[in-house]
């Protein structure tokens, strides 16, 4: 198998999908070398399997505004692969979704989901509807709308979907009420619920809480700490925030934090009751730290948070927030180790950028899975009807987060590039859908 002509026909089949192109691409190019090892992968065609996702499922959510005009946005389900599990995966409301978007993320979702060690496949969907500055009346009645399409595509031991980027507690409690209704059933079919109904202590806080625990683990390989280290973060949602307080709590100093807009730089390091306060309790914007916290400068646009010196980076934004020259400029300015609480938040030349280096670099299927592991936990809570603590949640959690390590590291190793994280995350990943696969016939 050659990466070209493998690449050429995923182009040929999903045209005008870029971001979708470049995450099968980035898995592709070190998985083919191993594939090319183990003659059984090839014959069965597992990678051009998994880059096609088992259903795709796009529909229209009609729903009435405050002004009782008539609005329509578009919902899709991508159920990539259910091999090892029901499928997992969140959903996200943002004007950016699309087509591409979503597969390049349910794509990924497989790898992640596999990493984690519980049984879920991988999944993605949400809408192009923006929540931002829309009444809770507009949100419900968006959810409810949205739900009314989706819950015929889902179940507990189907599709579990979660949420995602405009898609926290508020919608996902919308949702579920309306798949309560529809189905007349009280069950697991949507993780992020409210404590009240169902949910996991430390889900809010699981994919930031999750990715330091890996970057500790990196730290650690490298004879390391967070102490005295400065850390820029990107975002200011759930990962980015919960990912300061961890931050802050082993020692390190966050300065930068950011939205759309542009990013706060608070050389005191970051106040992190202010930074709650305006995005969790206010849902304003990020510029609004820099009137309330004296010392710290908001800068408008958020690509030049990457010249802010510092020892580890943490892009938890969006996809393809740093490029090769902004990655240039974090290596110059003696940045150690880049991890990713986003999704595929460094593009490729980027990514060549931290090898060549020396920079310790963790993949975001990997450093994020934190959110779904715990989505994962509170499915098997809901299936035992019972609920663990948090003290129980966070050990799970850690332990999880030190064996997706574990596992990525000695893929590596096994794979002759010791350390290459990237390498060993995307193997150790597949080998497990992989197999399940082959097992389970064409």
């Amino acid at each position: 198998m050659e990466l070209k002509t493998f690449m050429e026909g995923i182009k040929a089949k999903n045209p005008n999908e870029p971001e979708f192109h470049q995450a099968v691409e980035e898995v592709a190019m070190t998985l083919i070398p191993f594939i090319n090892e183990h003659p059984e992968y090839e014959k069965a065609k597992i990678l051009e399997r998994i880059a096609e996702p088992e259903r795709v499922v796009m529909f229209r959510v009609s729903w009435v505004d405050d002004n009782g005009e008539v609005q329509i946005n578009r919902g899709y389900r991508i159920q990539m692969n259910s091999a090892i599990g029901p499928y997992k995966g969140g959903l996200r409301l943002h004007p950016s979704v699309n087509l591409g978007v979503l597969k390049f993320l349910a794509f990924e979702q497989v790898f992640k989901n596999s990493l984690t060690t519980l049984p879920m496949g991988g999944a993605k969907g949400g809408s192009d509807f923006n929540p931002a500055g829309r009444s809770d009346g507009e949100i419900m009645r968006f959810c409810q709308a949205f739900m009314t399409e989706l819950y015929r595509h889902i179940g507990p031991n189907l599709d579990v979907p979660a949420g995602d980027i405009g898609t926290g507690a508020r919608e996902i409690g919308y949702m579920f009420g309306q798949y309560k209704k529809i189905r007349n059933e009280f069950t697991g079919v949507l993780t992020g619920k409210g404590l009240t109904f169902g949910g996991s202590l430390i889900r809010t806080e699981a994919t930031g809480y999750g990715l330091l625990y890996f970057v500790n683990e990196m730290l650690k390989e490298k004879g390391d700490s967070f102490e005295g280290k400065t850390v820029v973060i990107s975002g200011s949602g759930n990962v980015a925030l919960y990912a300061t307080e961890k931050a802050q709590e082993y020692g390190a100093k966050v300065v930068t934090l950011s939205d759309s807009n542009g990013y706060i730089y608070d050389p005191n390091g970051i106040d992190l009751a202010v930074a709650k306060q305006i995005k969790e309790v206010e849902r304003g914007r990020i510029k609004e730290y820099a009137d309330r916290v004296p010392g710290s400068v908001y800068t408008e646009g958020c690509r030049n948070i990457w010249s802010v010196k510092c020892d580890i980076a943490l892009p938890c934004a969006t996809q393809n927030e740093i490029n090769g020259e902004e990655a240039e400029l974090l290596v110059k300015n003696g940045v150690k180790y880049v991890a990713e609480g986003a999704n595929m938040p460094s593009t490729p030349e980027a990514i060549d950028v931290y090898l060549k280096n020396g920079v310790y670099y963790g993949p975001g299927k990997a450093a994020n899975a934190g959110g779904v592991a715990t989505s994962g936990l509170e499915m098997c809570q809901n299936s035992m009807r019972y609920n663990w603590t948090r003290e129980e949640v966070d050990e799970k959690l850690q332990r999880i987060m030190k064996d997706i390590y574990a596992n990525a590291y000695e893929a590596s190793k096994k794979a002759g590039q010791e350390g290459n994280l990237m390498v060993g995350a995307n193997i150790a990943g597949f080998i497990k859908v992989a197999d399940a696969m082959i097992a389970q016939g064409v």
